[in-house]
């Protein structure tokens, strides 16, 4: 009797063995996959960083008060009232 159990546990174990193999294998390949997707991120991440870095320097060089002082007196050809024009509305 041992020995028929034998024969018919034995298929059962290789199956076993062979399907947590592929299971493994699968596992694997998908965990590289991952990685590779992470360090994509990762570096989109980085550059995207650098970027609103970028964004951010530019955004206070066009509002430094100096810049807009030039811009609106060799653009727009404005200049700054003579205090005699000045007019001071109380609410």
């Amino acid at each position: 009797m041992s020995r028929r159990w034998l024969f018919l546990l034995l298929p059962v174990l290789w199956v076993a063995v062979l399907a947590s193999a592929l299971g493994v294998v699968h596992a694997r390949h998908r965990a590289r996959g991952l990685f590779v997707q992470l360090e994509q991120l990762a570096n989109e991440r980085d550059r995207l960083n650098i970027e609103w870095g970028q964004l951010q320097l530019e955004q206070s060089a066009w509002s430094n008060h100096g810049f807009v002082e030039q811009v609106a007196s060799e653009r727009l050809r404005m200049t700054l009232p003579r205090p005699d024009e000045v007019r001071i509305v109380a609410p």
